[in-house]
């Protein structure tokens, strides 16, 4: 990976050490498996799951005289990845062996594409703690996956599953513009966002179909890169954020006690919390890169690109924007519902509900509130929950027109997600008794019988206008929850003499 600094860090990412500040660079190379159903140069299966080596050709097991064959497939789902990162996308682009040797190899090289990737150079845009972040992105190169090997079923003996050899892979390659944890994990959140848009990567870390080799090194704020420790195969956007900052604290123990960094590959230990060394790290050389002579180089038009772009659908960034300027929410609401396809139709099909538009601001509030407390509680995202889009624009419905309060709205999704699980919030409403009370003649009643009977609460709120919360809160549960808090509380103030 080319280290070339594009932009200036921020200064609040700087690590305070013993003898100085301290700024994190960090560059990635992300490997995401292809939407597809078969791999990149064979016409095997690429489903998850199946019994060991049962989805293995010849081609695969690299049985003397098998020839590969590209997946045009493949081919387009790492175009359409290229153009959703805004990259650059090269018509001519060539298949390389990178020559190693491990048993899950079979062929003893793995095809990659080295000197001429078929996606150049692009930028992926972060909100990271309110502040924008341009990541850019070095390349996006089409390779295959290698096997698997298996040490614990026998104390003698590995075992290798060739399931994902061959297995299409798109390594997109970041600049070293990442300097926290906190950019890194949003880096390959919004990467994994993407191409969930996109349909050409399902993301899913716990399969191992997006995982990262992250390069870690620091130095002073300014100054030249210092020697880089790659972690590899994070399978984990949490994981990630802590390799980042258990290795930045590492080497920088090692250089302020005098010590140097010897470039090396790590693994990183979830259960520890910690990098440890896997051996001394590899250089392009070592791979000794030539052109595949089995595979012609990779060559098409403008016609197809163009093609593959009109197919695009909206992705996040201006799904996002969207949602700011025509609903009204907040950015970070419109980003917290933009980060999948399917919570962002889901926000729409509510909004929009029975042919009705309603405020986006309201909606976000729910959704993004009480809606996903729950479905974080259940491990699930808001639209896998069983409640439904018409549902929740029931309950917003209900208060908009001051049916029910904001209270009684939160009362009412939990009566939905417990009891009445396809309940209608009106008739839930009604045959509850939960209607807001309206009767400013029962209210003022209410009101006047509290003042009454606390005078010395009386005395405390004069003195200190702030108490009346205390007044709000004691007429509300007077009335059951059903009454106007805005209403009791302008009335209440009147009642006392508060401006």
């Amino acid at each position: 990976m080319t280290l070339i600094d594009t932009r200036t860090s921020n200064p609040k990412n700087f690590i305070a050490g013993s003898t100085g500040d301290w700024e994190i660079v960090v560059g990635m190379e992300v490997h995401a498996q292809v939407t597809s159903e078969s791999k990149l140069f064979s016409g095997s299966s690429t489903a998850f799951g199946n019994p060991p080596n049962a989805n293995v050709s010849f081609v695969d097991a690299a049985m003397p005289g098998m020839l590969p064959t590209i997946n045009a497939e493949c081919v387009r789902q790492a175009v359409r990845t290229g153009l959703g990162l805004k990259a650059q996308i090269n018509k001519r682009s060539v298949f390389d062996r990178k020559n190693y040797f491990y048993p899950d190899q079979p062929p003893g090289y793995q095809i990659s594409q080295y000197k001429a990737p078929i996606v150049g150079e692009g930028v992926v845009s972060l909100d990271v703690n309110g502040e924008n972040v341009q990541i850019g992105i070095e390349r996006l190169h089409l390779e295959t996956d290698a096997g698997k090997l298996i040490h614990d079923q026998h104390p003698n003996m590995s075992f290798v599953d060739l399931n994902r050899a061959g297995v299409a892979l798109m390594e997109i390659v970041s600049k070293p513009d990442i300097h926290s944890s906190d950019e890194a994990k949003a880096y390959l959140a919004k990467l994994r966002s993407i191409m969930r848009y996109l349909g050409t990567c399902d993301g899913n870390m716990e399969h191992g179909s997006m995982r990262a080799d992250v390069n870690v090194s620091v130095r002073r704020p300014g100054s030249e890169f210092g020697t880089r420790c790659e972690i590899k195969n994070v399978n984990s956007i949490r994981f990630a954020g802590q390799a980042i900052e258990f290795e930045a604290r590492r080497q920088i123990d090692i250089l302020e006690d005098g010590g140097k960094i010897e470039q090396e590959t790590r693994l990183y230990d979830p259960k520890l919390g910690e990098t440890r060394s896997m051996r001394s790290k590899e250089d392009a050389q070592d791979y000794r890169y030539f052109p595949d002579p089995d595979l012609l180089p990779l060559e098409f038009d403008d016609v197809f690109v163009t093609e593959l772009f009109v197919g695009l659908p909206e992705l996040p960034d201006e799904k996002t924007a969207r949602f700011i300027s025509d609903f009204g929410v907040t950015p970070y609401d419109a980003m917290v519902l933009t980060l999948d396809r399917e919570t962002a139709d889901y926000f729409e099909s509510v909004v929009s509900f029975g042919g009705i538009r309603r405020d986006g601001k309201a909606v976000a509030n729910i959704l993004n509130g009480d809606v996903a407390a729950f479905a974080n509680s259940q491990g699930l995202a808001i639209w896998e929950t069983h409640l439904q889009p018409g549902q929740i624009a029931g309950i917003v419905d209900l208060v908009v027109a001051e049916t029910i309060s904001s209270k009684g709205a939160k009362d009412l999704l939990q009566i939905i997600i417990a009891d009445e699980l396809e309940g209608n919030p009106a008739e839930i409403v009604e045959r509850r008794g939960m209607k807001q009370m309206t009767d400013m003649g029962v209210i003022e009643a209410i009101v006047d019988e509290i003042i009454a009977v606390n005078p010395d609460q009386v005395a405390k709120v004069l003195a200190k206008p702030s108490m009346i919360g205390w007044f709000v809160g004691q007429a509300m549960k007077a009335s059951g929850g059903t009454a106007n808090p805005q209403a009791l509380n302008a009335l209440m103030k009147q009642r006392l003499g508060i401006e």
